[in-house]
């Protein structure tokens, strides 16, 4: 499939190659790092050797590999990855908030989602300021909390 999957486009951060591209056509990090910067140019992180880079497995439900750069297989059927305890840690690029906040929401039992959030907003507002966190926001809330919450 050469197209980025439907759900991608709701599920992922925006500047996520998984918005224009489909599986196998990036590789998957286990998380942001030095090792994969954003790319204004791209629109994408990328590896230094120019290959796309999703930096949030969650949210791909894919489990880290070398899809493009080294054509691994993508796997069938690979439980969704969950945050890891690296991916709960208040980031430092701005590029990086939405993610974190996916990863905050998905690792709080559904009980505790709505006060995950508001401490996540307080701890994202301290770093990136009021305009930036509420953005994120706007745009994680919607499908994060349709997934999570049970309907009436």
């Amino acid at each position: 499939m050469s197209e980025p999957l439907p759900r991608w486009c709701e599920e992922t951060c925006v500047v996520c190659p998984a918005q224009q591209l489909g599986p196998g056509q990036f590789d998957v990090a286990d998380r942001p790092g030095p090792d994969f910067t954003y790319r204004p140019n791209l629109g994408w992180r990328a590896t230094t050797d120019g290959v796309a880079v999703c930096v949030h497995p969650y949210r791909v439900s894919l489990p880290p590999g070398r899809y493009a750069s080294a054509a691994e297989p993508i796997p069938d059927q690979a439980p969704r990855p969950a945050p890891t305890p690296e991916a709960l840690e208040l980031p430092a690029d701005v590029m990086d908030l939405e993610g974190w906040i996916v990863a905050v929401l998905r690792a709080a039992p559904v009980d505790q989602i709505f006060s995950a959030s508001a401490r996540a907003e307080r701890l994202a507002t301290e770093r990136f300021g009021a305009k930036a966190t509420v953005e994120a926001l706007r745009r994680v809330l919607p499908t994060e909390l349709a997934a999570r919450l049970p309907r009436p």
